[in-house]
């Protein structure tokens, strides 16, 4: 095979989900749609914590930054495939590549340590009640947040940078519908020992361990559920953690298939509908998750919607007239 160093004008190119025009179009609009419940969704949820005085706590500050996580997880493949499929131009230059790469770690990592940050705080509130307005104060719940952006940016730049030092070959195709960091491995002609470790290597520290707090938090706080003398007292306490369960389950457990299927089988459509449910359907579902389990998410919602409303028949009647005597 003939092999090519990166340049600035080296292309990939994106093979997509099929060649078929008629299932480009489903898709098409399937991805159209999931993006924009998606992005509508998290807004609504940021913008109803930022106007809402009640939601104004630590739960809701990191809720959220995973909203916006999820809108910058989403939006890292999903508009670039729809223009591919509207287009139908499947290339892909190696900057945009390595940008794309860079930032779907990014935003990968960010919600995994958001929600090892609000086990946290679900561990304080329900194990230490008395001592939680103290201890998730302010000032401490924005260096979390901060925190977690910050090692979310510096753990993604090895797994980047390490690919800029590969040689790929000519007629590079791509057997999915973004840059899968894996994927782009396999088709390199140089030696990825060195990727391949770092990419371990991260997946342990920045997966494994996050997932591990998140394991030792629940523990803990089922334990203190357990001592709950009333049956009352021990439903109110784990009705606070529902919501972020099922966050926590939806987001490894589909994380766990896109590397199972990957390892498990070679066929490319698998692969596909495990990465579509990781990056599209978990980040579109966990509005949801979290207004319909929650009473004071549902007020604050109900409220921003009615104000929009309010907003949009005024923006269409036009100013009130003035009566000129």
């Amino acid at each position: 095979m003939e092999r090519e160093n990166q340049t600035g004008g080296r292309y990939f190119l994106l093979m997509g989900f099929t060649e078929d025009s008629d299932l480009q179009s489903f898709f098409f609009g399937l991805l159209l749609s999931m993006y924009l419940v998606t992005i509508i969704g998290n807004i609504l949820i940021i913008l109803a914590i930022i106007l809402d005085p009640h939601l104004h706590m630590p739960m809701y500050f990191f809720l959220s930054n995973l909203s916006l996580a999820d809108i910058g997880f989403t939006s890292t493949t999903i508009p670039k495939t729809l223009l591919n499929i509207h287009t139908k131009h499947k290339l892909i230059p190696f900057t945009g590549c390595i940008t794309q790469i860079f930032f779907f770690i990014v935003f990968g990592c960010l919600d995994n340590l958001l929600l090892t940050v609000m086990a946290y705080d679900r561990f304080v509130a329900i194990c230490h009640p008395l001592h939680y307005v103290v201890i998730m104060n302010s000032c401490f719940c924005v260096m979390l947040a901060l925190g977690s952006w910050l090692i979310s940016v510096m753990s993604s730049l090895p797994e980047t940078l390490t690919v800029l030092r590969l040689s790929f070959c000519t007629n590079i195709e791509i057997p999915h519908f973004f840059c899968d960091l894996p994927e782009i491995l396999k088709l390199a002609c140089s030696d990825t020992l060195v990727n391949n470790i770092v990419v371990y290597s991260m997946t342990i520290v920045i997966a494994g361990f996050p997932f591990f707090g998140i394991l030792l938090s629940y523990s803990q706080i089922v334990s203190s559920i357990l001592r709950i003398p009333s049956a009352g007292g021990k439903y109110k306490a784990f009705s606070t953690c529902v919501s972020h369960l099922l966050v926590v389950f939806l987001f490894y457990s589909n994380g766990l298939g896109v590397y199972l299927s990957s390892a498990a089988t070679s066929s490319s459509r698998m692969n596909l509908v495990a990465s579509l449910m990781y990056t599209v359907v978990t980040p579109m579902l966990n509005p949801f998750i979290y207004s319909l389990r929650n009473n004071d998410m549902q007020k604050a919602l109900g409220k921003l919607l009615r104000k929009m409303v309010f907003l949009g028949k005024g923006t269409i009647s036009g100013p009130p007239k003035i009566a000129i005597q």
